[in-house]
């Protein structure tokens, strides 16, 4: 009776931690999802432009993309609780700080120390749940309905962030982080357990950290700032230079050191490579082809922001009931299986978006964005089981930092592509449409009228293409998770890869 008592004790305790990491991730997303809500009103009270607001993301994502491995590092050596409440005090200091920001540079300062303590949730929030949920099945539920967390955070992004900066002034949504924060905290002390890696480190990576740091660097800032340098200006080149070479020096190092910060072993393993591979393409299409959705909205529909924001909240709602029914499927249908017919479903979903013109309704945008969610919800569950399950257990932090940082630098460039082969197609179709074109007229509204139709068929067009582009390149990835192996498929950290 006792022991059927303490273990019902246990079970209620897991749910709790779910609970607590749900909090941590739900607040860092939503975070980014109100800040940007927020920039036109920073750009009036600092007087800036909306290029220089541009930095308030990109130094975000700079510190973010740096800091996510470092912090999957030292979750694993230290503990995962201590880094993990550690992150969240930062994060609340960063954002008080941010709230209080008097000009562009210590804005940026301020989400610099924001993203550094925001990139430890990722991987240390995975390493918990992977500790704390053993059984297969009842993990991946978990890991499911973790997933659903970041879809939330989009869905009450708008209705939390539009309410705040209009009736409280844009810092609200910066000082709104601290009673979450607190809340988180007092949570992850009463139930988180300290886990770490069975294996005793002696010394960080400090040159492995710093090398993986700089190539970082240096590769999303070109993908931030190559559309306006242009991808082969003097800018550009040296980022690739520093690119290629700290890269080298980063594999030399981590080949070479006794404890590297991220374990080249892991490439070895198949099923973890084509894990990767399958995230980065999905990611890339997914991320490069919805990036576009809100400027569509709001130059072609005349939407505004918070009207925009809504528009996604479907979506929210789609891939949080997605999550945890593909979460559920574990064990019974081969993961493979689930991510294939997952990310069909998602490529189908971003096709759709190929017949959006200027008469489009808020349904033709929300049913499209509804279907890719789903397929991307339904399959996110397992994609993260995976890679929880090919490598040891007391490494499972390094390798979702890996996976984290798969996925970041994957929307990057499909945000970079994308918006180049937009901008490139929009001046091939002008060229072309007013090849086939003729006017009649010399009235100059007339004139006029024709330039603007051009322009608009033109951009549009385009905007079909991007689409149809990544719905190609979504479809051709879900064909990627099909060459995954599993010898004698389990869910559980001790699966052996063929």
């Amino acid at each position: 009776m006792a022991e059927e008592k303490d273990k019902k004790k246990d079970t209620n305790l897991r749910w709790w931690i779910l609970l607590t990491v749900i909090v941590g991730t739900f607040l860092g997303r939503l975070d980014q999802t109100i800040v940007n809500l927020a920039l036109p009103k920073i750009i009036n009270d600092f007087g800036i432009t909306v290029s220089s607001a541009g930095w308030i993301a990109t130094a975000y994502i700079l510190a973010n993309a740096v800091f996510v491995p470092i912090w999957g590092k030292l979750g694993d050596t230290l503990g995962r609780k201590k880094v993990y409440i550690w992150g969240f005090v930062i994060f609340i200091i960063g954002s008080v700080l941010a709230g209080l920001a008097w000009n562009l540079s210590s804005m940026i300062v301020f989400r610099v120390i924001q993203a550094i303590a925001g990139s430890a949730d990722y991987p240390t929030a995975m390493a918990i749940l992977a500790v704390t949920f053993k059984e297969g099945k009842e993990r991946a539920q978990a890991l499911g309905i973790w997933s659903a967390s970041f879809a939330a955070a989009v869905v009450f992004g708008p209705l939390i962030g539009g309410p705040l900066i209009d009736n409280f002034g844009w810092r609200s949504v910066f000082l709104i982080n601290l009673p979450i924060g607190i809340l988180g905290i007092i949570m992850a002390m009463l139930f988180i357990n300290e886990s770490r890696s069975d294996i005793k480190t002696k010394f960080f990576d400090w040159w492995g950290a710093l090398s993986l740091g700089g190539t970082l660097s240096a590769l999303v800032l070109v993908l931030e700032k190559g559309s306006t340098w242009g991808w082969f200006s003097s800018e550009s080149l040296i980022c690739y230079f520093a690119m290629v070479v700290l890269l080298g020096l980063f594999i030399k190092i981590e080949n070479k050191v006794a404890e590297p910060i991220v374990d080249l072993k892991f490439f070895k393993i198949p099923a973890f490579v084509n894990a990767l591979t399958n995230n980065f393409i999905v990611f890339m299409g997914m991320m490069g082809g919805v990036f576009l959705l809100p400027v569509f909205a709001q130059t072609f529909l005349g939407y505004n922001a918070t009207e925009t924001g809504f528009l996604f909240m479907p979506m929210a709602i789609a891939m949080m009931i997605a999550s945890p029914i593909g979460g559920s499927l574990t064990g019974k249908v081969q993961s493979r299986y689930i991510i294939f017919i997952s990310t069909l479903v998602a490529s189908l979903g971003i096709f759709l978006f190929t017949f959006l013109d200027p008469r489009s309704t808020a349904i033709d945008i929300i049913i499209p964005l509804s279907i890719m969610a789903f397929g991307l919800g339904f399959g996110m569950a397992q994609r993260t089981n995976i890679i929880a399950s090919v490598v040891p257990q007391s490494e499972i932090g390094i390798a979702s930092s890996i996976l984290a940082l798969v996925r970041n630098i994957a929307g990057a460039v499909g945000i970079a592509i994308f918006a180049t082969i937009l901008n490139n197609r929009v001046a091939t179709n002008v060229l072309t449409i007013n090849s086939f074109s003729k006017l009649y007229s010399h009235i100059p509204f007339q004139i006029q009228n024709y330039i603007g139709l051009i322009s608009l068929k033109a951009q549009i067009n385009a905007y079909h293409y991007v689409f149809l582009v990544a719905s190609i390149i979504v479809f051709i990835g879900s064909f990627t998770i099909l060459f995954l192996k599993l010898k004698n498929e389990r869910t559980d950290i001790k699966v052996h890869v063929e």
